[in-house]
């Protein structure tokens, strides 16, 4: 884990107005870390540097990284400032798609019009399967999803982890940057405010309904917590490696 003299405050991006980083934040700040949040959507500039950060998060939102607007495209080039300084990155979902399109890949929409909503198997790739040996953290087999497009992993970055409707669940680009297709942040309380909130999207092919995701919850979840929880001090850890 981090030492204490480098609880620099961590960058968080979120993309309305009542979002919050959910489980994420909270492990972060029991990591003596400061929660600096911000809202481009909303018009809260994003730093020139992070030399003052330990770390940014990108977390997901409606919209896609494809949408036109001014806030879209500039947080796509924003990922760059902690690719060069090669501070810890992490993007979750739109956060993943941002930095796989800074990077110069597709993001796209399922071909059949299919989404993931609910808990799906995630597949570690070998070179998932050797962070994991290497970190100790080993893969959850079942994630929680809410998302209708996907994105190709970019020239120079790694697979981690793979899935079925949309076979990019997990990227690294170099050593501190990792975008996450899936929403390890999800608490319990967010999960039944979106199911309820966004319950149209139920209907969409693939989606699961709230029952089946209530009880996807309890049977991955512990799972997904406790690699979160290792996940997170080796990725806090990577921009110094």
């Amino acid at each position: 884990m981090t030492e204490p003299s480098s609880r620099a405050p961590i960058l968080i991006v979120l993309h309305q107005e009542r979002s919050t980083p959910g489980r994420v934040g909270r492990l972060l700040a029991e990591r003596g870390h400061r929660l600096d949040i911000r809202r481009p959507r909303l018009g809260d500039p994003l730093p020139d540097t992070l030399r003052d950060h330990a770390g940014a998060v990108i977390f997901g939102g409606p919209m896609s990284a494809n949408d036109p607007d001014d806030f879209i495209q500039a947080e796509i080039d924003w990922v760059g400032v902690p690719l060069k300084e090669k501070k810890p990155f992490l993007g979750l979902c739109l956060g993943a798609q941002m930095l796989a399109k800074h990077l110069g890949a597709r993001v796209w929409p399922h071909p059949d019009g299919r989404a993931e909503i609910g808990y799906y198997p995630l597949l570690p790739t070998p070179a998932g399967e050797a962070l994991s040996e290497a970190w100790g953290v080993p893969w959850p087999d079942h994630v929680y999803h809410w998302h209708r497009e996907g994105f190709d992993c970019p020239h120079g970055a790694e697979t981690l982890a793979a899935g079925d409707d949309f076979p990019t669940q997990a990227i690294r680009a170099g050593e501190a940057a990792f975008g996450l297709q899936f929403h390890p942040e999800v608490t319990h309380a967010m999960m039944c405010r979106w199911t309820v909130h966004a319950e149209e999207r139920l209907a969409l092919p693939g989606a699961q309904d709230r029952i089946r995701q209530i009880e996807g919850r309890f049977l991955h979840d512990p799972h997904v917590s406790r690699w979160l929880h290792r996940f997170l001090d080796h990725w806090l850890d990577a921009g110094s490696s």
